[in-house]
């Protein structure tokens, strides 16, 4: 059952029909409500919405980017994720634009700034202008040298993540003198993973990306700023049906309750269900938003199966919850509209026609297409498909793309809309 599609429709109608009218820091305005929230189960298929066509490969490849710590756009650009290129084109163009060459300082500094704009020359002699957004992205992706200063987005995501520092210090050494001192450096991600498996039961289950004291180091502070996970034990009958829906040969059945949970022990059944929560403060719902959703579901999936849960429940907490303006004409193809009867017979009989067939109806003598024989026929411009179906291997820990497999995907054609930097 596809509800996801459904929520997410009605979400955009709500903001179209009860959102105030307020600025924001890229300047393009936007439509905001406060306060809402989405869920959905997964055992009712992965939640990606079908309503319009999502780029599948690229919604994977960033989380894969967060998971690994990273927070340099070298990764992303080298497998053709383009998402974060516009905030590390702005912070290269915010200090690039605002150096003035003429200033009488360090010609090192000069010609270090110079090296990373393009040259020009004219008849007064050489002048320099910064590279294009185009420009900047291929070199990011020919000259590690620059993508390593220039592609840096400061410890946004996978930093907090995987490698959030205290304040706390460590002996890591002696050099025959004296101690050397390490910064102890936590891991969030495995902490959760070997929390989840020694006490499932706790309510400290939660990754947190919102680090106070780094937050003017980032080029955007977190959007989705923290996840919490929760577990419970799953029912004899619960893990039976786990049992009956898998490849395993099946043996003769026990009659008893307690045999059937040795059996399945037996077979690895897992014990128990983990939902999801995550909670944002700023969610761009008409681009942001659906990647959210399948990437907090994805990560759902992988933390389930490193720790052998069944993924239950995934819940997202939404602060401002905006519709940017130059995304309402976008939004309102999205939700759709009615079909006449006329384009719905026209579906209809494009899908059913059969060679020979001769079959008309007057315009003022339609069928009712809510009759049981019309029962595929659609309602809606955009009427939501079925949900696809996503497995994932090695856990919370997979390396590639390769990985995570998304099955039964069909979709309506996407909608391009402007990304605001």
């Amino acid at each position: 059952m596809n509800n996801i599609d459904k929520q997410y429709t009605d979400l955009l109608q709500d903001i179209l029909d009860n959102g105030c009218t307020k600025s924001d820091r890229t300047g393009t305005g936007t439509l905001s409500v406060f306060g809402r929230q989405i869920r959905h189960n997964m055992k009712d298929g992965f939640p990606l919405i079908t309503t319009k066509k999502m780029a599948w490969k690229t919604m994977v490849t960033e989380l894969l980017w967060f998971l690994r710590g990273d927070t340099n756009i070298k990764y992303l650009v080298d497998n053709n994720c383009h998402i974060w290129d516009g905030d590390a084109y702005k912070n290269y163009e915010k200090i690039t634009d605002n150096f003035q060459l003429e200033n009488p300082i360090d010609d090192f500094i000069i010609k270090t700034i110079r090296g990373e704009m393009v040259k020009i020359e004219t008849e007064d002699g050489d002048d320099y202008r910064i590279l294009t957004q185009e420009e900047f992205i291929n070199k990011i992706k020919t000259d590690d040298e620059f993508a390593s200063k220039w592609g840096e987005l400061g410890p946004v995501y996978g930093k907090q993540w995987r490698q959030w520092n205290t304040n706390k210090s460590v002996v890591v050494g002696h050099n025959g003198n004296h101690n050397e001192f390490g910064t102890i450096v936590i891991d969030q991600i495995q902490n959760l993973i070997n929390d989840l498996k020694a006490n499932p039961d706790s309510r400290r289950l939660m990754v947190n990306a919102w680090n106070v004291g780094e937050l003017y180091q980032m080029v955007l502070p977190p959007c989705h700023y923290g996840f919490q996970v929760y577990t419970r034990e799953l029912s004899s009958q619960e893990r039976k049906d786990l049992y009956d829906k898998s490849n395993y040969e099946k043996d003769v059945f026990p009659t008893d309750e307690s045999g059937w949970n040795k059996l399945f022990d037996g077979y690895n059944i897992p014990t128990r269900a983990i939902s999801l929560m995550f909670n944002m403060r700023s969610c761009d719902i008409f681009l942001g938003l659906p990647f959210n959703i399948a990437s907090y579901g994805l990560l759902l999936l992988m933390i389930a199966d490193e720790v052998n849960m069944v993924p239950g429940e995934l819940i997202g907490n939404l602060g401002d919850v905006h519709l940017y303006n130059n995304h309402i004409e976008q939004s309102k193809e999205q939700i759709g509209r009615d079909l006449t009867d006329e384009e719905r017979y026209h579906i209809w009989f494009d899908n059913n026609y059969e060679t020979g067939m001769e079959r008309f109806f007057e315009s003022n003598n339609l069928p009712n297409f809510d009759d049981g024989y019309y029962v595929s026929t659609p309602k809606r411009t955009r009427e939501p498909y079925p949900l696809p179906k996503v497995s994932v291997r090695d856990g919370i820990f997979c390396s590639s793309i390769d990985d995570v497999i998304l099955e039964n995907y069909e979709s309506h054609p996407p909608i391009k809309a402007p990304l605001s930097n």
